[in-house]
């Protein structure tokens, strides 16, 4: 299925991390990254915490986050391919200028709502 991603810089709001975003239906699935995954070679990993979904109004956004909790800007955006998309898992190819690749999110061990995000090729 044809969607959107962007890869937001959140600052401002505790240490500065990466915004993963990704379109499913009206809103954007959300995780938080410590490092850009434009930095993953294949094969590696880092990890990922789901936050709650975003509004769309993030695909194009920059600027102060409401409640003074930072700012963000953005990275990379553009399009993508859903290829999995279920709560165990998700593949996703993305097609950004910055980050392209095909990448896999899925549920860790860790508590917390914490997240894999590998980078397939």
């Amino acid at each position: 299925m044809s969607s959107a991603f962007v890869i937001l810089i959140h600052s401002g709001n505790g240490p500065t991390h990466y915004d993963l975003m990704i379109r499913q239906d009206q809103a954007l699935a959300t995780w938080q990254l410590d490092l850009s995954p434009a930095d993953l070679l294949p094969g590696q990993a880092l990890t990922a915490r789901r936050l709650q979904d975003h509004r769309l109004e993030y695909l194009d956004y920059e600027g102060p986050v409401s409640r003074q909790r930072g700012e963000v800007r953005r990275l990379d955006r553009g399009p993508c391919r859903l290829l999995d998309c279920h709560p165990t898992a998700w593949r996703v190819q993305l097609e950004g200028p910055v980050v392209r690749g095909l990448f896999q999110l899925e549920p860790s061990a860790l508590p917390g709502g914490h997240w894999a995000l590998t980078r397939l090729e």
